[in-house]
């Protein structure tokens, strides 16, 4: 790709954005060597990693990879033998510590992302986990070594430390007591690496030690007492043992490094790739764009695409094709029309896809590999070489022609302009048909009306323009494909207040073609207009079509899924009547047989009426009116105010007490009063009153305990000890069912509630109350 056009479409101002995304020194450098590739197996790997790092960016938040420096200049050093400083061992750790991060990331991400790129780039790090625990461990993140690097540092610098102690400790005596008056100021200070105190000078003698240091005035001298000087010394040791012990150390750790050079400088590689990724990634969301397709033909199909350098709130798209049905366009229309920024659009994007870059477009747009895009675009004379604006734009041209070959992108801004119009106009159309006979494919802006008639007549070319609204004189910067510009300049004249008899005047003064042209023009844009009012009409009809068959659709579906329910319940509910009617047969038949081998002989005929007439009760028939025996069962299994019925669903016996409604009783169960669909309640005989099984001591004039115990808010043992009184009180009351009130909370006391229950001999069955009574935060219990 030729430099050139990265300069002329601006190229460097999307790198520059990248620049600014980047964490990594090697990351900067990728973005740094980004250029177009007109290798397509590079553009689509290159856009497949894009697309990784923007699916992962959207799921995850992107890659991990922090701030890290180039450790190349460290890595030389290490192969050549130095000993690295703890600046450089620090970056190493780093680098080891994002690989294992970067590890674990893409390993949990696996399970719910499927990638293209990355997983493989992935395999290619090597993770060195023994290196990595030592540098962590013996290097901090400034580079200072830490106390756990060596035992032998651990233990000078805790001698360091308690010698430091002891210093400060006799030197504040010196500070805060009957000496502080002969010093400038009451602190402890260090010169040439050894404490002192800063003393007057009419008081040197007071101290006596050494003077290392005196202040600009010369008032005051920084003395070391002579009581510390022996300390000094000793701490001064200390500290040589220390740097010592540190040289050792740096020289340890970068042996230990040296062995694996070439893992850590491909990991380095391999991070700042994917910082690179992941930068791409967030361009692509700042931009809102999308990955494009890759055409091996060549055929550009940008859909509303913009220009990735203007505020996208602010920039109109355009849809932009070419390649598939012709290989030249040339567009006109009046100057800030918008002919130079499409130009431009189309050169950048298509730059930016073949770097591996989304595209600010919409989705499912494509863009071809071309070998080289050129671009003459832009005023370039040049004062130096004494070059006019024609004959630099004539240079360029002549340049590009010479480079130029049959998969290059030709863009060309103003062809043939800044000469006779009439000699630009035969030399835009003999370069035009130089870079078609090539077989490059070429967009170019004109002004001139001869290029308006060579569109039309010319095989692989076709016309566009800018639209232009005559009602407000203003541009929409819409292009049109198909529709050749049309000169406006009458009807803006009028309108700005021209004499109408001047622009009649000028009309008659233009060749009778050129009104021509412009009445075809006005034509096509009329049959535009009225093509894409009956487009969007016609659009709009599909989708409301579209809706509604969607809604048929899914109503059939529903309908049949219902269907099919209803019938897998009705063959249920048969099947179950089935099975209970061939029961009582198989019963009513076992008894038969019985009878017959009790009475070894043949059954009497009463037996067989009596079996016959059980069988054909089997079948369900409708209760005749007449039938008064029927009438009578019935009425006898109807419900009634007072019955006592179960509840089927719950498995309890209640009261009946009102008719809600024609399908629904209120019903009394315990302490419990509910309301009861009729088909769940089965009539029963009302219990009998058995002889109490304890004997119950009554105590007149005493009342009984609640029903109901409450012990929601009470602390675990207060509530056990409360359960064991009530459920004593209730047995000695003579309850047969009672309720206990826990609620839900943490669990705690409900949990001991029922393994106290579970323990009680008394206790015949328990468990949760219905949901309308208090569901699982509240106890039912029955009593033997």
């Amino acid at each position: 790709m030729n430099t050139k056009i990265l300069t002329t479409l601006e190229y460097g101002k999307v790198r520059a954005s990248l620049q600014g995304l980047v964490t990594t020194a090697v990351g900067a450098e990728l973005v740094a060597k980004l250029v177009p590739s007109s290798n397509p197996q590079w553009v689509q790997t290159a856009l497949d990693e894009t697309a990784d790092g923007a699916s992962i960016l959207r799921l995850a938040g992107g890659i991990p990879v922090p701030q890290l420096d180039n450790i190349a200049p460290a890595l030389k050093r290490v192969e050549i033998g130095a000993t690295l400083n703890g600046r450089e061992l620090a970056a190493l750790g780093r680098v080891l510590k994002t690989v294992s991060a970067v590890v674990k990331f893409l390993d949990d991400l696996q399970a719910r992302l499927d990638l293209r790129r990355v997983y493989d780039l992935q395999a290619q790090l090597v993770a060195l986990p023994a290196l990595e625990r030592r540098l962590t461990v013996a290097v901090d993140e400034d580079g200072s070594l830490t106390d756990e690097a060596s035992p032998a540092l651990r233990g000078v610098r805790q001698a360091i430390r308690s010698l430091e102690g002891e210093i400060r400790s006799r030197m504040e005596k010196y500070t805060r007591g009957s000496s502080a008056k002969y010093l400038s100021d009451p602190i402890i200070t260090i010169r040439d690496d050894r404490y002192v105190i800063p003393v007057k000078a009419e008081y040197r003698g007071q101290f006596g030690g050494v003077v290392h240091d005196q202040s600009a005035s010369g008032q005051t001298l920084f003395i070391e007492p002579q009581a510390i000087v022996e300390m000094n010394n000793r701490l001064r040791e200390a500290q040589l043992e220390e740097q010592a012990e540190i040289v050792r150390i740096l020289a340890e750790l970068s042996e230990a490094v040296a062995p694996y050079t070439k893992e850590l400088r491909h990991n380095s590689q391999l991070l700042g790739h994917f910082d690179f990724i992941n930068a791409k990634a967030k361009y692509a969301k700042q931009l809102k764009a999308t990955e494009p397709q890759v055409s091996a033909e060549n055929h550009v199909d940008l859909l509303q695409a913009r220009h990735p350098l203007i505020d996208r709130h602010q920039v109109v798209p355009n849809t932009i094709t070419i390649g598939a049905d012709y290989q030249a366009i040339v567009v006109t229309g009046p100057n800030t029309g918008g002919k130079t920024i499409t130009l431009k659009t189309l050169g950048l994007l298509q730059l930016m896809g073949q770097s591996g870059l989304f595209i600010p477009a919409e989705a499912h747009s494509t863009i071809g590999v071309y070998s080289n895009v050129f671009a003459d675009i832009g005023d370039e004379q040049s004062i130096e070489q004494s070059l006019s604006t024609f004959s630099s734009h004539m240079k360029t041209i002549v340049d590009i022609l010479g480079a130029m070959d049959d998969h290059a992108l030709v863009l060309f801004d103003e062809l043939g302009a800044g000469t006779d119009p009439q000699e630009g106009a035969a030399l835009a159309i003999a370069i035009l048909d130089a870079v078609g006979a090539a077989g490059a494919q070429v967009v170019a802006t004109t002004h001139y009306p001869e290029l308006k008639l060579y569109g039309y007549n010319t095989p692989q070319t076709i016309n566009a323009s800018m639209e232009f609204d005559a009602a407000t004189l203003q541009p929409t910067y819409r292009l049109l494909i198909g529709v050749p510009g049309r000169s406006n300049a009458f009807d803006i004249s009028q309108r700005l207040g021209l004499d109408p008899t001047i622009v009649a005047a000028a009309k008659g003064l233009i060749a009778e073609d050129s009104h021509d042209l412009n009445n075809m023009i006005s034509d096509l844009e009329s049959q535009r207009k009225a093509a894409e009012t009956e487009y969007l009409e016609t659009r709009h009809q599909l989708e409301a079509a579209q809706q509604l068959h969607d809604e048929l659709k899914h109503a059939y579906e529903d309908f049949f899924t219902e269907r099919e329910r209803q019938l897998d319940r009705a063959k249920d509910q048969a099947n179950a009547i089935v099975d209970k009617a061939q029961a009582k047969a198989d019963k009513i038949i076992g008894n038969l047989r019985q009878m017959q081998k009790e009475q070894r002989g043949d059954v009497k005929e009463n037996r067989l009426i009596e079996a016959k007439t059980a069988l054909k009760n089997l079948h369900q028939e409708k209760a005749q009116p007449k039938n008064r025996v029927l009438r009578r069962e019935k009425n006898k299994q109807a419900l009634h105010k007072g019955d006592t019925v179960r509840v089927l669903s719950y498995d309890q016996t209640g009261e009946l007490l009102d008719q809600v409604d024609a399908s629904h009783w209120e019903v009394q169960m315990g302490i419990i009063r509910m309301k009861i669909a009729t088909q769940d309640l089965e009539k029963v005989q009302p219990p009998k009153t058995e002889t109490p099984k304890r004997q119950v001591t009554v105590v007149r004039g005493a009342t009984g305990p609640s029903t109901t115990l409450d012990l929601r808010g009470q602390r675990y043992e207060e509530a056990m000890t409360n359960l064991d009184q009530y459920i004593d009180a209730a047995l000695l009351a003579g309850y047969a069912q009672v309720t206990i009130v826990h609620g839900l909370g943490t669990g705690a006391i409900r949990n001991g509630v029922t393994a106290y229950l579970k323990r009680h001999r008394q206790v015949k069955k328990f468990g949760f109350a219905p949901q309308n009574a208090g569901g699982s935060g509240a106890t039912i219990v029955q009593f033997k």
